[in-house]
């Protein structure tokens, strides 16, 4: 089965959150490391510790907002933010510009995935990342056609 997808491109703020909630879920223990800064009140009572923490921990995800701000103004980064319509097989996915145009992408280069409560979201890597809403599937077998896929290949 091949499925076709309409036509879809990501935004940029979207994109930016979307990769910014990733990195933020796995990189989890760095909100550890900002807590245990704050108990170095414990230590020497003063509120710096917990002023140094807060501002570490926000340059912390300065730095990666600023990562994922900077993919989106790239020349590299364009093909992200290109509109493309999706065929889906088994095999692989192929991303399609226009009629002739497109450029396939094997399953196994999909690093994870998941599943909101409206999206597909396949990881590539930690800055590219594949946003598939439900709305650009024709109808429920469809999606769950990629659901199965996705069990299968072992990315859920």
């Amino acid at each position: 089965m091949i499925v076709k997808t309409r036509n879809y491109r990501m935004e940029k703020k979207d994109y930016i959150r979307l990769a910014l909630r990733n990195v933020l879920r796995q990189q989890w223990w760095a909100g550890l490391i900002a807590l245990a800064i704050c108990l170095g009140f414990i230590w020497i009572a003063s509120f710096w510790w917990i002023v140094g923490a807060i501002v570490a921990y926000g340059l912390f995800v300065l730095f990666w907002w600023i990562q994922f701000y900077g993919v989106t103004q790239l020349e590299q980064g364009k093909m992200l933010f290109e509109k493309f319509a999706y065929e889906i097989t088994s095999q692989q996915i192929l991303m399609k510009i226009n009629a002739r145009e497109g450029m396939p992408l094997k399953w196994d280069q999909i690093k994870r995935a998941q599943i909101g409560k409206d999206h597909f979201l396949l990881f590539v890597n930690k800055a590219q990342l594949i946003h598939w809403p439900f709305k650009i599937f024709a109808t429920e077998n469809e999606r769950k056609f990629v659901i199965s896929i996705l069990k299968t290949k072992g990315l859920l």
